[in-house]
Formats: structure tokens, sequence, C-alpha cells
């Protein structure tokens, strides 16, 4: 049991994950989307059950190490929407694939064929101008999707993108070419937080993916997405020391709160809203303050930049629950980069 005077700490208040959980599966029900819901975010199978409860089609798993997590746990429909590829992912995902329905993603011909013989569903990822991974034209698409319709045990499913483009004519453009080649384009999917109250204005998309949605951080916040007080993930943090009346040290650094910044700084003091916390080092938060601070001592709660690397930086997690410390739970997924 994590002593709550002992910081800094994560937590998390189940209460304001289950209605963030309801409003964005409500959202996809009333749009005909199917939610696929990214344990990237919380890395915790029992939240990832309770997205799967109310609603969710199927668990994003941003890695093997964290679908295997997820599938120990009881999750059983799983997509990867990453290249895998070695001979070594490869004998895992077949492993994977005999206890749960796995959809892959495949960019290129050569992560296709080294996935030959497994029995998973395939879809195509495609880049839609984000210039990370993706098939780079239509043609390259709907070549793609015929050679994994013609691949042993691969079952050419759809597309996807991440993030959902603002434009979708690429999508569109691709789903017309490979039904023109006589393939059935069953899903097309797009993804992030930030933009997915506007999917329904896709109508090329049937599936939305989403993450951080379930816990909200500052990124979120300043995209409208979701409010302060709806973010359930926290970091107390205690203020060890005040060199000077216009700064404020914590004992949260990167290596609790990550180095990615935010629209103002590194995180969002929730008790002192008008400290701005512009700097991390790897032990330290620097806390400028521009009036009345916390004191030598004081724990207080920050709403940090990016939840997903916030989950992957601790071992554990306290839950609350009406506001009490109820349990604490192993961050089972943690560090699952493989």
């Amino acid at each position: 049991m994590i002593d709550l005077g002992d910081t800094p700490f994560l937590e998390v208040d189940l209460d304001k994950v289950e209605r963030n959980i309801a409003r964005m599966q409500r959202y996809c029900d009333e749009h005909g989307l199917a939610l696929l819901a990214h344990s990237k975010t919380h890395k915790l199978p029992q939240i990832a059950a309770l997205q799967v409860a109310a609603g969710a089609r199927a668990v994003v798993c941003q890695k093997l190490g964290e679908a295997e997590v997820m599938q120990a746990a009881g999750i059983t429909d799983i997509l990867i929407p990453y290249p895998l590829v070695g001979e070594a992912k490869v004998r895992r995902l077949a492993a994977l694939a005999e206890h749960a329905r796995v959809t892959v993603a495949v960019d290129s011909p050569e992560v296709a064929r080294g996935l030959a013989g497994i029995e998973v569903d395939v879809v195509v990822d495609c880049d839609t101008g984000f210039g990370r991974t993706g098939a780079q034209s239509v043609d390259d698409a709907a070549t793609l999707a015929e050679l994994v319709d013609a691949l042993p045990g691969l079952r050419f499913a759809g597309l996807m993108t991440h993030p959902t483009p603002a434009d979708g004519e690429f999508l569109a453009a691709t789903r017309r070419e490979i039904e023109r080649r006589g393939l059935e384009v069953g899903r097309v999917g797009g993804g992030g937080t930030p933009g997915s109250l506007r999917t329904h204005t896709h109508p090329e998309l049937n599936e939305l993916r989403v993450g951080v949605y379930v816990y909200g951080d500052c990124r979120t916040i300043a995209a409208g997405v979701i409010e302060p007080e709806d973010c359930a993930l926290r970091v107390r943090t205690t203020v060890v020391s005040r060199p000077t009346a216009t700064r404020a040290i914590l004992d949260a650094g990167s290596k609790t709160l990550t180095s990615d910044d935010g629209p103002d700084g590194y995180g969002l003091v929730v008790e002192y809203p008008d400290a701005r916390l512009v700097k991390v080092s790897e032990e330290h938060g620097h806390l400028e303050l521009s009036g009345p601070g916390p004191a030598l001592g004081e724990v207080v709660t920050v709403i940090p930049n990016h939840a997903c690397v916030v989950s992957n930086l601790h071992d554990q997690v306290v839950v609350r629950r009406g506001g009490e410390a109820v349990e604490v739970w192993p961050i089972a997924a943690r560090g699952k980069v493989r």
C-alpha cells in the first residue's frame, strides 16, 4: 500500500474514468461508430475491462507486450496498429492469435509477407498527412490490400489512419479503388482524442480509435475535449524547496511528469492554477509563482500534459472512489515496449 504522504505518486479517480468512458461511448453509439479503446493511455486491464463492458468493440494495443498483458487478463478482441517486423514478433503474434481475435496493421508488402500463415485480420495503414507510417498513395494501399487478401491466413479487413485527417478524400478514394478491384472494405478507422468529437463529420469512417479520453490531460483540455474537473489522472507531489518568493520546487520532474511540454508549461497545478510549471529536470519541477503559492512541505496536485507517457513512468496507481483512496493497482503493461 502506498503511504499517501510519500510523494510523488499517481492517482486515478474511477468515478471520473467511468463518466469519461460513458461519454465517449455514447458519442460513438449516437453516430454509428465502433469505438476501439487504446490501452496505451492507462496500461491497466481493469480499465480496459470497463471500456469493453461499456461497449468498446476492441482494445487497441500499440505493442505486442501490451496486447499480451490484456489478453492474459481476458480481453479477447485486440487491434495492434503497429508494424510487426522480425521473427520474434511473428512468433509472439502467432501465439497471441491462438487466444484472441487479433487485427494487425501493415503498410508494406514486406511486413504483410512476414505475417503470412497467421490467422489474423489485417487493416492497411494509410498515411493521410501525419508523415509517420502508412501507404503513401491510393494505388500502393490498394495493391497492398490485394496482396494481404492473397496471403495464407491473413484476412483483409479494411483501412486505418492516424490522426483523423481534415480531408478524408485519400481514404475515400482508396476504398473506391479497393472495391473496384473486387475486395470488401469493412472497416475504415481514424483516431486521436483531440479531434474525436468531430469524427461524425467524416462519412468515410466507421471506427474511432481513442485512448486519452479515458483520463484527460492538459493537451485534451487545450483541445476542448475535456474540462479540467473531468481529468481522472493526477500526480500528487510535494513542495521540497521555496528558494525565492516566486519559485517553488516540486519532487516531481521529468521522471514523474514527462518532459512533454504543453500549452502552458509542464502541467496544471490544481490548487494554484495561476502558478506555472515552467521547467522540469529529472527529479525537480520548477514552479513559477506570480502570487501566493504553496508552502514548503505542502502536497499539491498536477494534471499532466500527456497522460499516456505518465502512466508508463509509474509502477502503480492509487485508485479513488467517492474521493477516497480505496486500492492500489500495479500498472500491469508499464514498460511493455516490445
